[in-house]
């Protein structure tokens, strides 16, 4: 079982980008759902999960040893190490989840696919914030392009992700229940109260499913009539060479050579830190591009590595030429721009550090320290157009998009550099949750990034246009603008987590409930006449009998669940 379930977890990787099988976690979390009923505790549950998990991530984020092994500095069984404790750790959130389900169905398992739902979200929940988070490969990302999608707008990714484990639980249940029926079951049978719960779970979840195509009306939003006129550039800049001395100027040049023909009235986007030298030492360069993009009416929005005179540096994005503000220029003080908060651990930041650095070079990587920016910051302005900044890894977490969004954001934008991770499916599956932002929050997304994939995307989430991985080039396109807000905008994960908090109370209650009545009827059970002794001891002994009968009968390779 350990292994099916392994195998089940690799399978699920191809839901993903840039394989899109959509309909295959409904497959292998259902798999998983009927392990977890057959289990015989908590503990043999939790271990399933756990199993399922090694799958799902030793496949499914694998990406994360392309940049350990050839920019880490690390031997490779050391590189190989730190992705087991990587896998390792995330495969614990499945398992916690599996755990919490099974302890609380203990003894009453009515609700049980509900339950599986809402622990399934706990776990997830607290994977994105848990040592500052690592959202990455959540199953409702399978379905940006898939049947579910037009969930997005009103219950985001989260709320996919609960419909999707809700179904599987579902369905599990019902398989379980098609191998236990039996026209021996007696009407009174208190096993038809659980098979009820179990047929009016799987009506929901089919009418569910169901309703997903006939809800694609329901956005929020809707256009304007106006475009964007916007050019993406790629520089496609070796991640060896991108930090070397002696590629500084050959670098800049090369991104003023690739924007000056399209400097005409648009919106210029560059990747992150596409500026190879900190902000103060590049001032001339930067005046430079500032005169030259306001005279063409253009603005250039850059990633850039800064370093203040205290000595906090950090990783952020900058605006210059036109703004679309009057009297607002660029200056190395100037308030347009941002400041990333989400640090990447090792990558942006190093826990422990004082400890680490000393391990290894992978944990004395270039531009590993840097101060965090504020949780909320003003979009930033650019040919009058408000854009809502996220830097690389940011774009996984909705929560952040939600507390800078506004009914006046007119984009989304996203620049990253993902050189790090070469030739894997890493950098599209950064795209596939850049675009679930899109269909969430029903605006346009811009994506820059040094070798791809750079792309366009519109607020339903669909590619309008994208450059291919390991070249340089500018993509030009207008891009249609909207207005509106759609309900994840407004309300968040919020009606999901109180629908959450709402379950579970009413299962305690009823878990109480059943409780009290087996505790009032105990004492009228335990005392009985004396003129009817013999016919109890009668009764216990056709009891007895019976169980054997049925025990002498039953196939022995049968596991029945402890709940």
């Amino acid at each position: 079982m350990s292994l099916l379930l392994i195998g089940a977890g690799l399978l699920n990787t191809f839901a993903f980008a840039p394989y899109d099988w959509h309909a295959l976690p409904l497959l292998t979390l259902t798999i998983l759902a009927v392990a977890l009923r057959q289990s015989q505790s908590p503990a043999q549950a939790a271990w399933l999960a756990y199993c399922y998990g090694l799958g799902w991530f030793g496949l499914g984020v694998s990406w994360v040893h392309v940049s350990i092994a050839t920019f880490g500095g690390m031997p490779l069984i050391a590189s190989l190490g730190i992705m087991a404790l990587l896998v390792a750790y995330l495969s614990l959130f499945p398992a916690l989840a599996a755990y919490l389900a099974a302890r609380l169905a203990k003894g009453q398992a009515s609700f049980w696919p509900l339950l599986l739902a809402i622990c399934w979200t706990f776990a997830e929940n607290l994977r994105s914030w848990l040592f500052t988070g690592f959202p990455w490969l959540s199953v409702g990302y399978s379905q940006t392009d898939g049947w579910l999608s037009s969930y997005a707008p009103l219950i985001g990714e989260t709320g996919i992700t609960f419909i999707l484990l809700f179904a599987a639980g579902s369905f599990a249940a019902f398989f379980r229940l098609s191998r236990k029926r039996s026209s021996l079951n007696p009407p009174d049978n208190p096993n038809n109260l659980l098979q009820r719960s179990d047929q009016a779970q799987l009506a929901v979840a089919v009418l569910l499913l169901a309703l997903a195509p006939l809800l694609t009306g329901l956005k929020g939003w809707q256009p304007t009539g106006a475009e964007a006129s916007v050019a993406l550039v790629q520089g496609n800049i070796r991640q060896e060479l991108r930090w070397a001395p002696e590629q500084e100027l050959p670098t800049m040049k090369k991104y003023m050579q690739l924007t000056r023909p399209q400097l005409a009235n648009r919106l210029v986007i560059w990747p992150e830190a596409a500026i190879p030298q900190l902000e103060p030492d590049a001032q001339a360069y930067l005046f430079n591009l500032d005169m030259l993009a306001a005279e063409n009416q253009s603005a250039v929005i850059s990633g850039i590595l800064d370093v203040k005179r205290n000595g906090d540096a950090y990783n952020g994005m900058i605006v210059l030429g036109d703004t679309g503000v009057k009297s607002q220029i660029y200056h190395y003080e100037t308030h347009n721009r941002y400041q990333k908060h989400h640090l990447l651990p090792i990558g942006e930041f190093v826990p422990f550090e004082r400890l680490l650095r000393d391990i290894a070079p992978f944990f004395d990587l270039p531009n590993s320290s840097f101060a965090r920016g504020e949780w909320q910051q003003p979009n930033l302005q650019a040919k009058g157009y408000q854009l809502l900044a996220a830097l690389c890894f940011e774009i996984a977490f909705p929560r952040q998009i939600r507390a800078n969004f506004s009914a006046d954001t007119d984009l989304l934008l996203t620049v990253s550099n993902d050189a790090w991770f070469g030739d894997s499916h890493g950098p599209w599956q950064h795209l596939e949750i850049a675009r679930m932002r899109a269909l969430e929050f029903g605006r346009p997304l811009l994506r820059a990034t040094n070798n791809g994939v750079t792309a366009a995307i519109d607020a339903d989430g669909k590619v309008l246009g994208q450059l291919p991985q390991f070249q340089d080039g500018v993509l030009t396109l207008d891009v249609p603008l909207t207005q509106g807000r759609t309900l994840y905008s407004l309300l968040g994960d919020w009606p999901l987590y109180l629908l959450c908090l709402f379950a579970a109370a009413l299962w305690f209650w009823r878990q109480r409930q059943l409780q009290a009545s087996a505790s009032s009827k105990a004492p009228t059970q335990s005392v009985a006449p004396t003129a009817t002794v013999d016919v109890s001891v009668k009764t216990a002994e056709a009891t007895v009998a019976a169980d054997q009968s049925e025990a002498t009968t039953a196939p022995k390779d049968r596991i029945e669940p402890h709940f």
